[in-house]
C-alpha cells in the first residue's frame, strides 16, 4: 500500500510517519514545506492542478493529511487548514488515483460542552475560537467531497514532542525553571480546565487503523476521559520529582472547582507567575505581556470552555482501536524532554 503523508514533520505527523513505516506493507511518501520532505509542496499556497498531477504519478492508495496550523490569527488559520484542505480535496477529485483520504480534525470543532457529558461524533458542533472554526470547515470540505475519506476528530493530544507553547509544555517548563532555581513553592494559573487527553502514539495507531479500513464519516480519537488540568500537574510533579508545593492561583471566572490533592490556592500576586493557558492577544497575533505586568490566569486556549471529554465508542467499534497509553506515560515523556532542556 502506497500512503501519501501530508504534514509528516508536524507534531502528530512525525509519529504517523513513525507508524506507517513500521508497517512493512506501507510505502510511504512524504509531501511538505520543509527541505526533509520527499516532495515539497505548499498546500497553502499550491494549486490543486499541480497536486492532482503529483497523485496521478505517484498513484497512492491513500492520502493522510496531518498537515495545519495551531496558532495565527483567522486569516493564517483559515489559509493552511481549510484552504490547504479545500487543494487537496479538489486534487483527489480530479486524479485517477482513487485513493482514500485520512484527514487529521480536531476536538476543537465541536466546542464547549456540558460538563460531565461524553460528546459524541453527531453532536452538532459549535466551535469557540477561529481554530475550531477553520478545523470544522476542513471537516466539512471532506463530508461533502464525495471521496472515500475519514475524518479523526483529535482531542487533546499530549506525549513526547508536545509543544512547549502547549498548556501542558509549559506547565512541565514552569516546574523544570522552579526545579533548577530550588523553588519550594511554583505557583500556577490556568489549571480549572477538564480536558480528553490522548498520547500523540495512540492517535498514530488510529490514523494507521483508519488507513487500513473503510470506515467513513467522523470518528473521535481520545481517551474517553476528561482530567483537569490540576490533577494533570499533581501527575507531573510526582513523575519529576518535584518536592515543592503547588499553589494555585483563583481561577478565572466560570472555572471553579475543589483544589486537587497537595495543591493550595493563593489569592495575592506579588510577583509575576506561570500561567498554564495563553495570554490573552489581539484578533490577528500573539504577543507576550508588557513589561511590568502580572499575567492572568485565562481558560484553557482551544475555545472549548471548562470541560471537554470525548465519546470513543465510535472508534472502538469501526476502528478496532482503543487508546493503550496512560496519561502518567505520556507525562513523564513530556517531563523528560523538559529537564533536558538547556
Amino acid at each position: 500500500m502506497r500512503v501519501l503523508l501530508i504534514g509528516a514533520n508536524g507534531y502528530l505527523g512525525r509519529f504517523v510517519a513513525d507508524r506507517l513505516l513500521a508497517d512493512p506493507a506501507v510505502q510511504l511518501t512524504a509531501l511538505g514545506r520543509g527541505d526533509d520532505a520527499d516532495v515539497r509542496f505548499d498546500l497553502a499556497t499550491g494549486s490543486p492542478g499541480a497536486l492532482t498531477r503529483f497523485l496521478d504519478a505517484v498513484h497512492p492508495g491513500v492520502v493522510v493529511n496531518c498537515a495545519g496550523a495551531t496558532r495565527g490569527g483567522a486569516r493564517e488559520l483559515t489559509r493552511h487548514n481549510t484552504v490547504a484542505v479545500a487543494t487537496v480535496c479538489e486534487a483527489l477529485r480530479r486524479s485517477g488515483c482513487g485513493a482514500r483520504l485520512v484527514q487529521l480534525g480536531c476536538g476543537s470543532e465541536y466546542g464547549p460542552s456540558q460538563p460531565g457529558s461524553s460528546t459524541a461524533e453527531d453532536a452538532v458542533p459549535r466551535p469557540g475560537g477561529p481554530y475550531g472554526v477553520s478545523k470544522l470547515a476542513a471537516t466539512e470540505l471532506v463530508l461533502g467531497s464525495a471521496l472515500d475519506a475519514v475524518v479523526l476528530r483529535v482531542f487533546s493530544p499530549v506525549g513526547p514532542g508536545t509543544p512547549a507553547g502547549s498548556p501542558l509544555g509549559r506547565l512541565a517548563e514552569a516546574m523544570r525553571r522552579a526545579m533548577q532555581s530550588g523553588d519550594a513553592e511554583l505557583r500556577l494559573g490556568g489549571l480549572g480546565a477538564q480536558r480528553d487527553f490522548i498520547d500523540v502514539r495512540d492517535v498514530a495507531r488510529a490514523v494507521h487503523a483508519a488507513s487500513l479500513s473503510a470506515a467513513q464519516g467522523v470518528i473521535n480519537i481520545g481517551s474517553g476521559r476528561a482530567v483537569r488540568l490540576r490533577d494533570a500537574a499533581g501527575i507531573l510533579a510526582r513523575v519529576a520529582g518535584y518536592g515543592g508545593t503547588l499553589n494555585e492561583l483563583d481561577n478565572p471566572p466560570g472555572l471553579h472547582h475543589a483544589p486537587a490533592p497537595h495543591m493550595t490556592h493563593a489569592t495575592s500576586t506579588p510577583h509575576l507567575r506561570p500561567t498554564i493557558g495563553h495570554p490573552r492577544t489581539d484578533p490577528d497575533h500573539h504577543h507576550p505581556h508588557a513589561a511590568g505586568t502580572n499575567p492572568a490566569a485565562f481558560p484553557y486556549p482551544d475555545g472549548c470552555g471548562s470541560w471537554q471529554q470525548a465519546d470513543v465508542r465510535t472508534a472502538r467499534d469501526r476502528l478496532g482501536w482503543r487508546p493503550r497509553i496512560n496519561l502518567e506515560e505520556s507525562l513523564a515523556d513530556i517531563w523528560m524532554e523538559a529537564a533536558c532542556r538547556i
